[in-house]
């Protein structure tokens, strides 16, 4: 955590301390890519972040929207890490249901070769 005579850091650097990104590294590519806003507008990985600012991630795992509540440099343990945030993200999308996928032959086509019920056996789940 900081003390009070440090009233903001480095946006890359709390995207670490919060856990968002495994590295430096890769929080400043989030940034560089334009994957990272504060307070509505595009940022750097040199922006400084202070309390109250309202950061929002694209990740892989989807949007995410934070609130600043305290400032970090360093990566903390996962409790403490999830101190410096609060988490404003939207419930994520449920998955699109696939239609279910059949396997049709012929009436009569005789026996299914191998590759066919490879093909009978994958569809099925089952291999």
């Amino acid at each position: 955590m900081s003390d009070e005579s440090n009233q903001s850091v480095r946006l890359d650097r709390w995207l670490l301390a919060t856990r968002m990104f495994k590295t430096r590294t890769l929080s400043q590519q989030a940034c560089a890519g334009g994957k990272v806003s504060v307070n509505g507008g595009r940022a750097t990985a040199h922006r400084a972040v202070r309390v109250g600012d309202r950061v929002r991630i694209q990740t892989s795992r989807g949007l995410r929207e934070l609130q600043v509540v305290g400032l970090g440099e360093r990566r903390l343990p996962a409790p403490e890490a999830q101190g410096l945030y609060e988490d404003h993200s939207p419930p994520p999308t449920p998955p699109a249901e696939a239609p279910p996928v059949t396997f049709e032959r012929d009436r009569g086509s005789g026996r299914p070769s191998k590759r066919d019920r490879r093909s009978m056996r994958q569809l099925r789940g089952r291999g």
